[in-house]
């Protein structure tokens, strides 16, 4: 029988908030989220997509604040894809309101929290609100280090290996590395997440098992933990459950335990 390289999570668990004493083992340093399932989470209600991604954004708060009680220094969301153009403008422009406004609202407690907020991917393409918002937040939390928050928007894993692969061969036309100097590390220097370490855990909410072209570099060894919770109803506990499954894991990276 296949065995699955991830660790399937329950759609019913204990309601129980995080703390430090309940969770006395490793923590993640870097958490990845696929924040999937608002429209499904709409659609069963019987209300607007809007009102799932709406609902969606108490889920990232709540996230944050645990990961903050719980220590955790670099949490990656996946808010908005290089595909999800392709959805109905009236989405799109949905989501990116939504963006603005989370940014509005949470910003001077993000800040006052020590959170460092880190847009990766094509920010560039993104509305005109929607980037300045970006750029005041990044540039009030600058300086804050308990905790980064990567929020990946227009962003594709295959673009950023792109990116990264025509910046290290400008290096080699202009002289400035030499072929032999191509290397993991050289190549992770020129993606979106370069100075932060690699993922050690990927949550994907809704139960699907796929990784929707999120960080194909850095998650070679990322541990996975899919649930068929939706991402609206993802609060403190289901991150709790992730992170003990995520301790029971035997990381070998490839090698052997002696």
């Amino acid at each position: 029988m296949l065995r699955l390289p991830f660790f399937r999570g329950k759609t019913g668990v204990s309601r129980e908030k995080p703390s430090k004493l309940e969770l006395s083992g490793e923590i993640p340093t870097h958490i990845a989220i696929i924040m999937d399932g608002n429209g499904r989470w709409a659609q069963k209600r019987n209300l607007p997509r809007a009102a799932g991604h709406r609902k969606g954004v108490e889920s990232l708060r709540a996230m944050v604040e645990a990961c903050l009680e719980l220590e955790v220094k670099i949490l990656t969301v996946y808010a908005f894809s290089t595909e999800n153009w392709k959805r109905p403008k009236e989405e799109v422009d949905i989501l990116m309101n939504l963006l603005v406004e989370y940014l509005q609202k949470e910003i001077n407690e993000l800040d006052r929290q020590g959170v460092r907020i880190s847009p990766i991917g094509e920010i560039s393409r993104l509305p005109v609100p929607a980037v300045r918002q970006l750029e005041k937040a990044v540039k009030q939390t600058a300086a804050n280090d308990r905790l980064i928050l990567n929020i990946a928007l227009n962003y594709g894993g295959r673009a950023e290996i792109v990116n990264a692969v025509k910046e290290v061969a400008r290096l080699l036309v202009n002289g400035e590395l030499a072929f032999e100097e191509i290397t993991e590390e050289v190549i992770s220097q020129h993606l979106a997440t370069k100075d932060m370490p690699d993922p050690d855990l990927l949550i994907r909410p809704s139960g699907e098992y796929r990784i929707s072209n999120f960080l194909l570099w850095q998650i070679a060894y990322t541990e996975f933990w899919i649930t068929d919770v939706l991402w609206p109803d993802f609060r403190k506990e289901h991150l709790v459950e992730a992170i003990r499954a995520y301790q029971k894991r035997d990381r070998r990276f490839g090698g052997l335990r002696l």
